[in-house]
């Protein structure tokens, strides 16, 4: 969000100085591991299906200015019990905003894409917009156009403090100095939980876990067109979603769940024991993807209670704007965000009702 908000800041001529306390693209936080889901038929909840498509055309802005390829369409499927949060969310957002899609049986999906075998107990909704979009390559990309636009980019510079100044602006310290502006973006990620001064936020970190697997059989049954996009809602309770093989095998890891952390504490070293939740599912649900696994990674979900987004201005501090704790579903906004985020910057009001994304909603927590 970061990246995104210091590209269209930049785009629109202002000047823009970022601080980051890695080196983009890098593992550290939420947007790594080289594949992130795009999808339309929202069942999060209908609100965003605005705010994605706004993205959609802004990716493509992005792809056709970097000369970089950024998203690949696979089609998407959600599959759960029919009157579960994903199956019904998905179709509730898909008919409240005309989204293209299809309503399959289990039969049908087995039919459709035979390595994945719901029971008949299930359903699914199948998408044709949906995709992937590739992390790396966007930080890369939005960073480079802010950079090309005049930005200033500061990397391995964490930011040690910052505090609001007379003339209603802020000024920011760092190693290397103390730097005035006129408006700060804290898009801090999961730092964001312990590094707001004086306003403790209702946010927790979780550690969640990437597999990546060697399939059994012919690979190509888990590539596109073959294979889509997909999220899977267990009767038991917990959601798995996946990848097809973009190069580096099928992707797949569970939605929610993590163990609590912190981002500067997390254990990045995944046990073998952490494969157990996963093979379980697999055994059933995709059996011909239980062989190896290839690769595992952590990353960081930074959540809200309601596991919505948190978009505002700071309490205390008008210049100040508090973005990006998007509990594990927001990197497909970036663009849009990162489009608001320049709005409110310039004083100027967004075109999308930031209402649902308010810090006041927490104001019992």
């Amino acid at each position: 969000m970061g990246s995104a908000a210091a590209w269209q800041l930049a785009l629109r001529g202002q000047r823009v100085i970022g601080f980051d306390r890695f080196r983009p693209p890098h593992d550290r936080g939420s947007s790594t591991g080289r594949s992130r889901i795009i999808r339309e038929a929202y069942w999060e909840g209908p609100d965003y299906v605005p705010l994605v498509r706004r993205a959609y055309a802004l990716w493509a802005r992005l792809e056709a200015a970097s000369g970089r390829t950024l998203l690949r369409p696979t089609g998407g499927l959600v599959i759960g019990p029919e009157q579960g949060p994903l199956v019904a969310g998905a179709l509730a957002s898909a008919r409240a905003h005309g989204v293209p899609h299809e309503r399959l049986s289990a039969a049908e999906i087995r039919r459709r894409f035979p390595v994945l075998q719901p029971d008949d107990s299930l359903v699914g909704v199948l998408e044709p917009r949906a995709g992937v979009l590739l992390p790396e390559e966007a930080i890369v990309g939005m960073l480079g156009e802010a950079g090309r636009h005049g930005a200033e980019l500061r990397y391995d510079e964490p930011v040690a403090s910052w505090e609001a100044t007379a003339d209603g602006g802020v000024r920011v310290r760092t190693a290397s100095g103390t730097f005035h502006a006129r408006r700060l973006v804290l898009a801090a990620g999961a730092w964001m939980a312990t590094d707001l001064p004086d306003r403790g936020l209702p946010l927790t970190v979780a550690r969640q876990v990437l597999f990546w697997l060697r399939p059994a059989g012919d690979p190509s049954r888990f590539a596109p067109p073959d294979l889509p996009i997909w999220l899977w809602e267990t009767r038991e309770g917990p959601v798995w979603y996946g990848f097809p093989d973009l190069g580096n095998g099928p992707k797949v890891a569970r939605h929610h769940g993590g163990a609590a952390t912190t981002p500067d504490a997390v254990d990045r070293v995944v046990s073998k024991e952490e494969h157990a939740p996963l093979m379980a599912f697999l055994a059933t649900a995709i059996p011909d993807l239980r062989g190896p696994v290839i690769e595992t990674r952590v990353c960081l979900y930074t959540n809200t209670p309601d596991e919505h987004f948190l978009l505002d201005r700071h309490p205390d501090c008008a210049a100040v704007l508090i973005a990006s704790p998007c509990s594990g579903h927001g990197f497909k906004f970036a663009p849009t965000i990162g489009e608001i985020l320049a709005d409110l910057a310039m004083d100027q009001a967004p075109e999308f009702d930031l209402t649902p994304f308010a810090l006041s909603r927490f104001a019992d927590s």
